[in-house]
């Protein structure tokens, strides 16, 4: 079946830790549907738009001795999210590059390829990879 050897420096210890995604993370993944993910970041973006316009409008009202720690803590809210929510839309892009770079084709019926071809595909393999990754660490843990 699968032959492989550990070789990270802590192999055969408890503190080995599996390199792979664990299946449970890819088999949530392939349950994904990116018209609900698209949905969401569009409903992200308009919050956003508005916790920044009312940001300004207290801001803008606020005298400066009561203006701080308030405006930094927003300014810096507001750009972690705006990273997130500009991420998250690239991620949709590169998932769709990876699809290609994997070869993996639409299902029949589908005009893309979707979470759940690819992610299941990975979760499949992780599983059967871990189980057999969990007995290669127990024989090498024995050894020592």
């Amino acid at each position: 079946f699968l032959s492989f050897r550990i070789t990270p420096r802590d192999a055969g210890r408890e503190t080995c830790v599996y390199p792979l995604p664990e299946p449970q993370d890819l088999f949530q993944a392939s349950q994904m549907k990116f018209d609900d993910f698209q949905r969401d970041l569009r409903k992200l973006k308009k919050d956003l738009n508005a916790c920044s316009a009312e940001m300004e409008k207290v801001c803008k009202l606020s005298s400066e001795e009561n203006l701080q720690p308030f405006k930094n803590k927003m300014d810096e809210f507001l750009s972690q999210v705006w990273f997130f929510s500009v991420f998250s839309f690239f991620s949709v892009h590169s998932f769709l590059e990876l699809s290609v770079s994997f070869s993996v084709k639409p299902k029949a019926g589908e005009k893309e390829v979707s979470p759940n071809t690819l992610f299941s595909v990975w979760h499949e393999f992780s599983s059967d990879f871990k189980d057999q990754w969990k007995k290669q660490n127990k024989l090498m843990l024995k050894e020592r």
